[in-house]
C-alpha cells in the first residue's frame, strides 16, 4: 500500500545545495525552508514515523538565521538549511531517547559535537529522527514509538537502525539528516530509501554525546540526496574533537574540492567471490551495471582476491552482541520489561558470549584489515552492493535472497556492510537502481582509510552518468 498523494512545496525538491545557493544570494529565506519541512513532516509523519520529536521552535531559529543573512552575516552553506538528526545523538536541553522507553524524557545536558558543530554552521533542527531501539537492529520497527515505514512503499521497511533518518530524507521531509554506523546503520537505511549515505573511517568523526551501541565500531555520519549534499554536512562535522580520544588528529581534507574530476583513471577493485554471489538478482544487475558505467567513464575495474573476507558477519555479530551488552549491563538487570522483546533478547545473548569469543572476533578485525590495506596498494577503492536484497515487509525478521530459502534477516543485512564497519573504513552508499517494485538499490564504495574524498568523487562522477538520485517517492 501506497500513501496517497500529498502536495509539497517546490522548495522540497530541490537539493541542500541548491537551496545553499538561494539562501545565499536571499532568493529564499531559511523561515521559508523551515516553513516547507515543519509542513512536510506535518503531512507525512504521522504515516512514516520517521520522527519521534518534532521542534516547531525551530522557527524562531529559522528566523534568527534571517536576521543574520538580511544583515550581511553568514555562517556557510549550511546557514538557514533545515536538518534533522537521529535521536540517540544528544542536543542540549530536548529529550533524546534512543528509540527507548528507558530515555524517554532524558535532557542531554549539552550537544553532541556532531550537533555542536552543525549548529555553528548555522543548521536549523527541525526534530529527532526515529530509529530501532538503542540503535540494535537493521528494521526500525520500534515498539515504543511506531514502526517507521519506507516512504517508497509503506508497507516496506526502511531498513536500519537510522531508518528515521533515512525516510526523513528521502521524504524530502527535510534537507539531510544525521544517522550513526555501527555494522551499517547509516548505509543500509541510504540503500532502501534511495539516498547517499556515509559511514566514516573510524575516528574521523566525533562520538561525543552518542549513546553507544559498540564503542569499538560507533560512527556519526550524513545522510542526504545527493553526493554533494553529503560531501557538504561531511566538511561540517568531520575533524578531531578534544572530548572523544578516539577521534584521530589527522588533517581534514577538502571534500567538495574532488567532485568534478570524474571516475578516469580510478581503478576500483571487487573480489568476485564474495561481492557478487548471493544476492537478489535485481541488486546483483543493478550493481553490475553501475560497475560498467565506472568502465565506460575510464575507470579500470580490478578483480582483488581477500582470503578470509568469509568470516566477516561472525565477526560483526560477536563483536556487536557482546559491547552492547556490556553498555546496557545494569538496565538489563533493572529493567528488561523496558526493552522491545527483539533487543532484550540480543542483549541476553551478548551476556553468553565468552571473552574468548570476543577476543577472536577482534584478531580476526586486525587481519580482515590488513588484507584490504595490502589490496590498496593495487586499487583505490572497492565497489560491492550495499545489501543483497531490496526492502521487505515492514515485520518480517525473515529475508528470502535466493532459491525461496528464508534467512535470518540481521545476518543477511550484514553480508557487505560488515566489512567496512570491521576494518574500520570508510564506505559511501550511493543509489543505483530499483527493483521490478519501484524500490531502490544502493552500491556500497569503500575507500582506504581517512579517504572519504575520493569516495565522494567516484560517487558524484557516477551520479554525474546517472539519474536514480533524481527520483523521489510520490507521496
Amino acid at each position: 500500500m501506497n500513501v496517497r498523494t500529498v502536495a509539497r512545496n517546490p522548495l522540497l525538491d530541490l537539493s541542500l545545495t541548491q537551496v545553499a545557493e538561494l539562501v545565499k544570494s536571499k532568493q529564499v529565506s531559511p523561515v521559508e525552508l523551515t516553513d516547507a519541512s515543519l509542513g512536510r513532516i506535518d503531512d507525512l509523519n504521522p504515516r512514516l514515523r520517521a520522527f519521534i520529536s518534532v521542534y516547531e521552535s525551530a522557527r524562531e531559529v529559522a528566523k534568527g538565521a534571517e536576521i543574520m543573512m538580511m544583515a550581511g552575516h553568514s555562517l556557510g552553506p549550511l546557514h538557514g538549511i533545515p536538518l534533522a538528526l537521529k535521536d540517540n545523538i544528544a542536543l542540549k536541553g530536548l529529550r533524546t531517547t534512543a528509540g527507548s522507553k528507558i530515555l524517554s524524557d532524558w535532557l542531554p545536558d549539552a550537544d553532541a559535537t556532531v550537533a555542536a558543530r552543525l549548529r555553528s554552521a548555522g543548521s536549523v533542527f527541525v526534530g529527532k529522527c526515529n530509529m530501532h531501539e538503542f540503535a540494535w537492529g537493521g528494521t526500525s520497527d520500534n515498539p515504543h514509538y511506531g514502526a517507521v515505514r519506507n516512504p517508497w512503499n509503506t508497507d516496506r521497511f526502511p531498513a536500519g537502525s537510522s531508518g528515521g533518518s533515512g525516510a526523513a530524507v528521502a521524504a524530502r521531509m527535510c534537507w539531510g539528516a544525521l544517522g550513526t554506523d555501527t555494522g551499517g546503520s547509516i548505509r543500509l537505511p541510504s540503500a532502501i530509501n534511495g539516498i547517499v549515505g556515509i559511514r566514516p573511517t573510524y575516528g574521523r568523526v566525533s562520538n561525543k554525546g552518542i549513546i553507544p551501541l559498540a564503542w569499538s565500531m560507533d560512527t556519526a555520519g550524513p545522510m542526504a540526496r545527493t553526493v554533494e549534499d553529503c560531501a557538504l554536512l561531511f566538511s561540517a562535522i568531520a575533524g578531531h574533537d578534544p572530548r572523544d580520544a578516539t577521534t584521530a588528529s589527522v588533517p581534514v581534507s577538502d571534500y567538495l574540492g574532488k567532485l568534478g574530476r570524474g571516475a578516469r583513471g580510478l581503478r576500483v577493485g571487487v573480489v568476485p567471490d564474495y561481492f557478487f554471489r548471493h544476492l537478489q538478482k535485481p541488486v546483483h544487475d543493478a550493481v553490475k551495471s553501475a560497475l560498467k558505467m565506472f568502465e565506460e567513464m575510464g575507470a579500470h575495474v580490478v578483480d582483488v582476491g581477500i582470503e578470509n573476507i568469509h568470516g566477516n558477519i561472525s565477526a560483526q555479530l560477536t563483536i556487536e552482541s557482546c559491547e552492547p551488552s556490556t553498555y546496557h549491563q545494569r538496565w538489563l538487570r533493572e529493567r528488561p520489561d523496558d526493552y522491545g522483546d527483539d533487543v532484550r533478547t540480543l542483549l541476553e545473548v551478548g551476556e553468553m558470549l565468552l571473552a574468548t569469543h570476543y577476543l577472536q572476533a577482534q584478531r580476526y578485525r586486525t587481519l580482515l584489515r590488513q588484507e584490504f590495506l595490502e589490496a590498496f596498494a593495487h586499487v583505490d577503492l572497492f565497489l560491492c552492493p550495499t545489501l543483497p536484497f531490496t526492502a521487505t515487509r515492514v515485520g518480517e525478521m525473515k529475508v528470502v535472497i535466493e532459491d525461496g530459502v528464508e534467512e535470518d534477516m540481521l545476518s543477511a543485512i550484514m553480508q557487505f556492510t560488515g566489512v567496512p564497519s570491521l576494518t574500520g573504513l570508510p564506505s559511501l552508499a550511493v543509489p543505483c537502481g530499483f527493483d521490478a517494485d519501484g524500490l531502490p538499490i544502493g552500491m556500497q564504495l569503500i575507500g582506504k582509510p581517512f579517504d572519504e574524498a575520493t569516495l565522494f568523487q567516484a560517487g558524484a562522477a557516477f551520479q554525474s552518468a546517472s539519474d536514480f538520485h533524481l527520483h523521489s517517492p510520490q507521496l
